[in-house]
């Protein structure tokens, strides 16, 4: 079973079907909604500020997500991907956005809506990325608008869950009642 762990008497909570596997970690002041997936050795940390996940987004294998105690919590919106490896940290990721294999996002950032971050890129500090508009290298810079349906991503690990569940229900966490 994946490691739900409280931290000073906060408790990560998450809606219905979200699927976190077996070395998943999700730490202290996590809010998710429904159908979220944490994928293997990835961790969710709340420690010093909260994070915000909406509906039907993945945090793939390896990746960490975390906050700032002085800059403040994460937001990630619905129907986003995080693929594997990825850093974000105190930042903002709206809905519909991709987070390529390898990314950094620092303290400060936003990712628009539908927006892509390539893999390997780094976003510095408080930078902003606009809706649908892809941005690689290190330092990130804009690249170019995204193609309509290019971000439709997170409903495919929606479904990759769903095979999960149906292999192992001790790893299908409908509500914060399972903890």
């Amino acid at each position: 079973m994946a490691l739900i762990k409280s931290y000073r008497g906060l408790t990560p909570k998450w809606g219905k079907d979200c699927y976190f596997s077996e070395n998943a970690t999700i730490v202290g002041d996590v809010t998710m909604g429904d159908e979220c997936s944490v994928w293997f050795n990835a961790v969710v940390r709340g420690d010093v500020a909260p994070i915000t996940i909406g509906n039907c987004t993945n945090v793939q294998d390896g990746s960490c997500v975390h906050v700032t105690h002085e800059t403040g919590p994460t937001h990630i919106g619905s129907f986003v991907t995080i693929g594997h490896n990825v850093t974000v940290h105190a930042c903002t990721i709206h809905d519909h956005a991709l987070i390529g294999m390898g990314a950094t996002l620092l303290d400060g950032c936003e990712v628009g809506e539908g927006a892509i971050v390539a893999a390997g890129a780094l976003v510095l500090q408080n930078t902003k990325i606009g809706p649908h508009e892809i941005w690689g290298g290190v330092p990130a810079k804009f690249i170019k608008p995204t193609r309509p349906g290019q971000t439709d991503n997170a409903e495919h690990y929606v479904a990759y869950s769903k095979y999960y569940i149906e292999e192992d229900s001790n790893n299908c966490y409908t509500n914060e009642k399972d903890l």
